[in-house]
């Protein structure tokens, strides 16, 4: 082999090594970057069950807000209608009078 040849054949290895080494660094880092999107979608995964459990407790509480409030009013209700029948009794007495 010539001069020329042997330092080409050189270049050629100290090339290839080092682009070698680029692909197992693009290698590892993909395989980290794997493992980081597998713990990014069970984390997104995890964070959409809590979602929904904290609609269907959202949902709850509307639905025992609503039935309070309709428990309040039917007691309200209840009490002006009991003293409408007062008044309407203490009219009655007074024109029996």
């Amino acid at each position: 082999m010539t001069e020329e040849e042997n330092r080409l054949l050189y270049a050629f290895d100290e090339k290839l090594k080092h682009f070698i080494t680029l692909y197992r660094n693009l290698e590892k880092e993909n395989a980290e970057l794997r493992e980081e999107l597998k713990e990014k979608e069970a984390e997104l995964l995890r964070i959409e069950k809590s979602k929904k459990t904290l609609e269907a407790m959202y949902n709850d509480l509307k639905s025992a807000r609503i039935i309070s409030i309709n428990d309040r009013d039917i007691a309200d209700t209840k009490q002006r209608l009991a003293r409408l029948v007062r008044e309407v009794d203490k009219c009655i007495a007074l024109l029996n009078e």
